[in-house]
C-alpha cells in the first residue's frame, strides 16, 4: 500500500513541485496552502504517514502546525522546509536541532533522499 504524505506549503509553485515529485516517487499526496486546511486534511485522512511543511507561513507556522498534527496523530513523521538558513531558523527558536529539515531550494534527489530517510525506505 502506498504511503500518504500531507504537503502544506503556501507558495503555489513550490507546493505543485513537491506534490508532483512525491507522486512520481510512488506516494499518495494530499496538500494544503495553510496550516488550518492541513489539519482538516489530517483529520479526514487517517493514513497520512508524513507531514511535509514549510516553516514560514501566514497565520500558523510550520512548527505550530506540526505540534498540533503530532498531538492528533503521535506516529506522524515531519519534514520541515524553508528558504531561510537552518541556523537562522534554529537560533531564532523556530525549530529544534534534531528535527528533519530540508533547505530550499532543494533538488528532486535531495527531496527523495530526505523522504526515504524519514519514512525508513
Amino acid at each position: 500500500m502506498k504511503k500518504r504524505i500531507l504537503v502544506v506549503e503556501d507558495e503555489d509553485r513550490m507546493r505543485a513541485f513537491v506534490e508532483e515529485a512525491l507522486r512520481q516517487l510512488g506516494f499518495d499526496v494530499v496538500s494544503a496552502s495553510n496550516g488550518l486546511a492541513g489539519l482538516r486534511l489530517l483529520d479526514s485522512h487517517e493514513d497520512i504517514a508524513l507531514l511535509f511543511t514549510d516553516v514560514v507561513m501566514p497565520e500558523m507556522n510550520g512548527r505550530r502546525l506540526a505540534e498540533e498534527a503530532q498531538r492528533r496523530k503521535p506516529s506522524l513523521r515531519v519534514i520541515f522546509t524553508t528558504g531561510f538558513s537552518r541556523n537562522a531558523v534554529i537560533h531564532n527558536g523556530v525549530l529544534d536541532k534534531d528535527v528533519n529539515f530540508l533547505a530550499k531550494p532543494f533538488t528532486l534527489e535531495q527531496l527523495t533522499a530526505k523522504v526515504r530517510e524519514v519514512l525508513g525506505g
